[in-house]
């Protein structure tokens, strides 16, 4: 029996259903938050940028900006997760459902041997939707 798993996620949200065939409903297995990505910027960093009277020194930056930096903790946790699914023969095959920034960070973390299960990435942020109506979404664009 061919087992699908369907990763729905965004950035703070990700859930991830197992299918087992065709008109087959979702079955939610496993759910991961990152409050984290939620949070307004100024309550991620620790101290504000400093800035300096005189002359020759400005503000300092931030190298990177923090909610994209949480973002991208996230899609590792998450392709973590994926990956430890993969190694236990949990599933055969892959469908990534995720907010359009989001699966593009979710797709950049892939390690080869989970890619290459993949079968579809949608760049649709469907988190607040119920396993009924997630299944129908699906199987308007992809046969499960």
């Amino acid at each position: 029996m061919s087992v699908t798993w369907v990763m729905v996620a965004n950035a703070s949200l990700a859930r991830f259903f197992s299918n087992t065939g065709p008109l087959r409903e979702l079955q939610l297995i496993k759910e991961l938050a990152h409050p984290q990505s939620r949070e307004k910027t100024c309550n991620l960093v620790s101290d504000r940028s400093g800035s300096r009277t005189g002359t020759g020194h400005g503000a300092f930056m931030q190298a990177t900006d923090p909610k994209h930096h949480e973002a991208e903790r996230f899609a590792q946790e998450v392709t973590r997760e994926l990956e430890q699914g993969l190694a236990k023969h949990a599933y055969d095959r892959l469908i990534l459902v995720a907010s359009a920034p989001f699966v593009g960070l979710v797709n950049q973390h892939l390690p080869g041997q989970v890619r290459s299960r993949l079968s579809e990435s949608i760049d649709k942020d469907y988190t607040r939707l119920p396993a009924t109506a997630l299944t129908a979404q699906i199987n308007s664009r992809v046969l499960l």
